[in-house]
């Protein structure tokens, strides 16, 4: 039987006693050498692009910070915390959200990167979220002030999404989609209108018939994905710089994608085998990603109309050792597809997953297909804030979608601004320590400790 919303209600309400809403305010209780934990987010990487993983986080903290989920994870796990877990994304940040197309080619907005989901403490996402913001700020040159602004956005947005979806039945919450129609409509300023316009413009260019001349080439064979240094590249062509491990791909291709069938629903399976195989490459993404293995493979109907999937790396999330709570599933890229389904309200047709050479996990999607990521360097003050409260009220459709827990949750957080207000401290005083880890990382590159190299001795070295 379920239990009565009032009741459900009135145990968010108690959670306060355990932890006070302002006390979200308050940092990790320990020490850590942030170098150390950054070698140990390295292991189980390809070696020869580590270093291309340093050299792109060494841009500025705001990269630092997108590669460094296992940093914040360790720090949160000492936190105060509710006690409620629920399926979470794991690596909140601005960069993973954007446009997406839903199987109908409705152009969405909602998060994007799945790759740490694991379940956990619903106030992680949004502090890792909220302190993104204050970081992004800082590194627009926006200042404090904004950053703060933005942070406590994100959380008031939050709440009050929350607690509309407390009085929306399941079913609601279910099928509600934030479309790009959607932001228009809602749009307060003329740049943001423009900037979601623009949006929709480009996200129609993305088909993958438009992709196929950009990323492929025709030969007597059939086509080619085109090497573009040192963002994609052939495996045969550089198997000393990627590993034994990882040279021999093609032996293991035929028993990958019949695994990676056999977790597809069955029409759309039917679907695939419409597909010719073509070509496979290796493909460098991201930036906390470098290092896990990624390719993209192209395949063709008989129309010679391209379908382009992404075959990734699935690692044990980051939240693993701390979240206090265990994944359901054995096989990483399943974790990572069930946990995108769950949580987003639209996911690719073609998700899946398989295991691949020496025993590694994968999930497949569908490379760039209608999708779009935000351009932050372009943001102006007010684009962030209104950006902030895009954000927010995107994380809590995934939470009440994935969770549950909206009544449980709306009521802990109640009408007040207690919750938001300590979301912004935190986010600043968090942002302190991103910079103060940056400078420790910085110095372990300079000194000799951590080995990091620039995209244009990476190309070089593959070129040789």
């Amino acid at each position: 039987m379920n239990t009565p919303l009032q009741e459900r209600q009135q145990r968010g309400r108690a959670l306060r006693d355990q932890c006070a809403r302002k006390d979200h305010a308050k940092q990790a209780q320990h020490q850590r050498d942030p170098v150390d934990l950054l070698e140990q987010s390295s292991q189980g990487r390809m070696p020869s692009l580590v270093p291309l993983r340093y050299g792109r986080m060494l841009a500025s903290p705001f990269a630092f910070y997108r590669g460094t989920a296992l940093l914040q994870a360790h720090d949160l796990s000492t936190t105060p915390i509710t006690g409620l877990r629920q399926q979470i994304c794991g690596d909140c940040h601005l960069m993973n959200f954007g446009g997406f197309a839903s199987p109908e080619r409705t152009l969405l907005f909602g998060i994007n990167d799945f790759d740490e989901t694991h379940p956990g403490p619903w106030e992680w996402d949004i502090k890792r979220l909220a302190a993104s913001f204050m970081v992004a700020a800082r590194h627009l040159n926006h200042g404090d002030n904004i950053g703060k602004e933005a942070a406590y956005r994100v959380a008031a947005s939050y709440q009050k999404h929350m607690q509309r979806y407390t009085t929306m039945n399941e079913l609601d919450i279910w099928y509600e989609k934030i479309s790009f129609e959607t932001l228009l409509a809602r749009a307060e300023s003329d740049a943001a209108r423009q900037r979601i316009e623009k949006g929709i413009e480009k996200a129609a260019g993305r088909s993958h018939k438009g992709l196929l001349p950009k990323l492929a080439e025709k030969t007597p064979d059939g086509w080619r994905i085109k090497d573009s240094l040192p963002s994609v590249f052939h495996v045969q062509d550089h198997q000393m710089l990627l590993g034994a491990d990882d040279a021999d791909w093609q032996q293991h291709l035929d028993k990958m994608v019949k695994d990676y069938q056999a977790t597809m629903v069955a029409d759309r399976k039917i679907l695939l085998n419409r597909y010719q195989y073509q070509d496979l490459a290796y493909k460098v993404v991201g930036v906390g990603s470098v290092g896990t293995r990624c390719l993209i493979m192209l395949l063709t109907d008989v129309h010679d109309h391209p379908l382009f999937l992404q075959l990734k790396e699935a690692r044990p999330s980051v939240l693993a050792q701390y979240a206090g709570s265990a994944t359901p599933y054995q096989h990483q890229g399943r974790r990572v597809v069930e946990g995108q389904r769950l949580m987003q309200v639209a996911s690719d047709i073609f998700l899946g997953w398989a295991t691949g050479p020496a025993g590694r996990h994968f999930y497949f999607r569908q490379l760039r297909d209608m999708k779009l990521t935000p351009e932050v360097e372009m943001y102006s003050s007010e684009i962030l804030l209104e950006y902030a409260e895009l954000c927010g009220w995107v994380l809590a459709r995934a939470h009440a979608k994935a969770g549950g827990f909206s009544p449980e949750i709306s009521a802990y957080l109640g009408k007040g601004d207690s919750f938001a207000n300590a979301i912004a401290r935190y986010s600043m005083l968090y942002a302190d320590q991103v910079e103060s880890d940056f400078i420790a990382f910085s110095n372990a590159c300079r000194s000799g400790r951590l080995q990091a190299q620039t995209e244009a001795d990476f190309a070089q070295d593959l070129r040789v």
